[in-house]
């Protein structure tokens, strides 16, 4: 496994694999806005069911839930404790705060918008960062100050981060939606 000496290594890293095609986050980008909505629809099923008392409903949930989990797999290869359950629900969060953050804006309220737009945006981030570091296989540990330590194999740091703004640069070097 190659040593990472700091952020700006595994940032070099990650872009060089991205770049040889090893790994297509263009594509993972995509997927992931998807599976974000394969969530939500999963949510719509439930409180259909409830509302309207028809179990045929759950089925169709079970249906969506299992292609979900097919796709998350995708990206989400490696992982430990409950890193999977935390990167769906980041997944989920940034949906969430993204269509709340569009309503604020349909009403007129640029500001509220932007400030849920942000917050969306920083829990995508972490959910990449999460989900790229485990690709490279580095450990995460929280310091203080909000801040993110990438830790190697033999326990040895390397590199701070502060945890939204180096992972937000890292996802906009290395995410893009529109490489074809």
């Amino acid at each position: 496994m190659p040593t990472i000496k700091n952020y700006k290594d595994l940032l070099s890293k990650v872009e060089k694999v991205a770049v040889q095609k090893d790994l297509d986050l263009s594509s993972g980008e995509d997927l992931s806005v998807g599976i974000m909505n394969l969530i939500a629809i999963e949510e719509h099923l439930f409180y259909t069911s409830q509302k309207t008392k028809n179990k045929k409903y759950l089925d169709l949930l079970n249906e969506v839930r299992v292609l979900r989990t097919e796709l998350l797999r995708e990206i989400i290869k490696d992982y430990e404790g409950e890193v999977w359950c935390i990167s769906k629900h980041l997944l989920s969060s940034s949906m969430r705060l993204m269509e709340v953050g569009t309503k604020e804006l349909k009403k007129g309220n640029k500001a509220k918008a932007w400030d849920l737009f942000g917050k969306s945006y920083k829990l995508y981030t972490l959910f990449w960062g999460l989900n790229l570091s485990s690709a490279k296989g580095l450990k995460l540990k929280a310091g203080n100050n909000d801040q993110l330590n990438f830790i190697n194999e033999v326990g040895e740091e390397k590199g701070n981060a502060s945890v939204f703004t180096k992972l937000g640069d890292m996802v906009n070097r290395v995410l893009d939606c529109c490489r074809e």
